[in-house]
């Protein structure tokens, strides 16, 4: 190139703008690794975050030259600072991913505020997470014991909140999403409504229902438990 201006022509058929001299008309590629690290990663996080496909979004660029190109992103860590904030309240899980690991997740006022990675849910994994964040006022758990145990020596002072939808998903494990029987089917139908309670007087309601649902059909309940 006669090192006149150029302006952007395109791009090649791996994704790079293509850049043409004003001047001489001749076209190169310009090569900035930190620029297109960073560019690759947005892409990712882009179709992440998308409903197309990779050859969809990459218009231009096969699905299998974005893999490639992305390969790295996968290994990149997010590091999250803590802040010292204390939260009203604090949401935490813990997900399941390939190859053995296990991500705790604490969430608060609709991000997450910080992570932990395991191999598997325990007390001690927990503690290590736990021991980052300020005690919050109320906490909201699936229930696991691990959990329960870390939160006991933790954050002693904390109030326990059982995961609603959590709790949902063991009953309908038990009932199934069809229940044959008449308590079954009446169970099933509050179970459906817990997630439905917005206020405290629809919480004592719905704490009376359950009584009574236990007092109707104790006998069978009874039997149940024989059985087992």
């Amino acid at each position: 190139m006669c090192g006149g201006k150029t302006k952007k022509n395109g791009t090649t058929s791996a994704g790079k703008i293509r850049y043409r001299c004003r001047d001489c008309g001749a076209s190169r590629t310009i090569s900035r690794p930190v620029s297109q690290r960073r560019y690759q990663l947005e892409a990712l996080v882009q179709w992440l975050c998308s409903n197309q496909t990779q050859a969809q979004l990459r218009v231009g660029q096969s699905a299998r030259t974005f893999r490639a190109q992305t390969a790295w992103c996968w290994n990149v860590q997010p590091v999250i600072e803590p802040t010292g904030e204390i939260f009203a309240e604090v949401q935490l899980d813990g997900i399941y991913l390939q190859h053995g690991h296990c991500c705790l997740i604490a969430y608060a006022n609709g991000y997450v505020v910080d992570f932990q990675w395991c191999t598997t849910e325990n007390a001690t994994a927990w503690r290590v997470l736990l021991q980052r964040i300020p005690a919050p006022a109320v906490v909201v758990i699936d229930g696991g014991s691990g959990l329960a145990k870390a939160l006991r020596t933790t954050w002693p002072d904390t109030k326990i909140q059982r995961c609603l939808v959590h709790i949902q998903r063991n009953v309908r494990r038990y009932l199934t999403l069809r229940p044959r029987t008449t308590p079954g089917k009446q169970l099933a139908k509050l179970n459906y409504a817990l997630t439905k309670i917005q206020t405290l007087d629809e919480a004592a309601q719905w704490m009376t229902a359950l009584a009574a649902w236990h007092s109707e059909h104790q006998g069978f309940l009874n039997q149940k438990n024989l059985c087992h």
